[in-house]
């Protein structure tokens, strides 16, 4: 998998996967045009289409639902240092389930890749491509 993010003007940059762009801009009260999503809206998106996606086959796959499952996530600014935590996802199920499809859907949503992500945070590294002729002497 792979984003590439590249950036337009101000705090608004164009976010590209595969043959998909969409934008990510700041609200106006953080020198944004409000034009898209910020970064942690992004991430909270992400966890919540990623549950939505486990609890529709798990609905689809038994022949309870084929549509109308809703997600949000909420979650918390906190500090220091400046992350998102204490995060809530609420999962709109349009049918009645039996406890053990409760319990199921419940075991498929946590199944969810950013989900799991988020609950075993993975390495990362940061690498910094600097052409050679912007190099500064110190």
């Amino acid at each position: 998998m792979e984003v590439k993010v590249t950036h337009l003007d101000g705090v608004r940059f164009s976010v590209q996967s595969r043959s998909h762009t969409i934008l990510c801009d700041q609200p106006a009260d953080n020198g944004g045009e409000d034009q898209g999503m910020t970064p942690p809206e992004f991430m909270l998106a992400s966890l919540a289409s990623c549950a939505g996606f486990y609890a529709m086959q798990y609905l689809k796959t038994r022949s309870l639902a084929d549509t109308g499952v809703e997600i949000s996530v909420t979650a918390d600014k906190l500090k220091p240092p400046a992350r998102l935590g204490n995060f809530n996802i609420r999962v709109t199920c349009p049918v009645p389930l039996s406890e053990d499809q409760h319990e199921g859907l419940m075991r498929s949503v946590k199944s969810c890749l950013v989900h799991n992500t988020l609950l075993h945070p993975p390495q990362i590294s940061i690498e910094l491509d600097v052409p050679a002729t912007a190099a500064v002497q110190s």
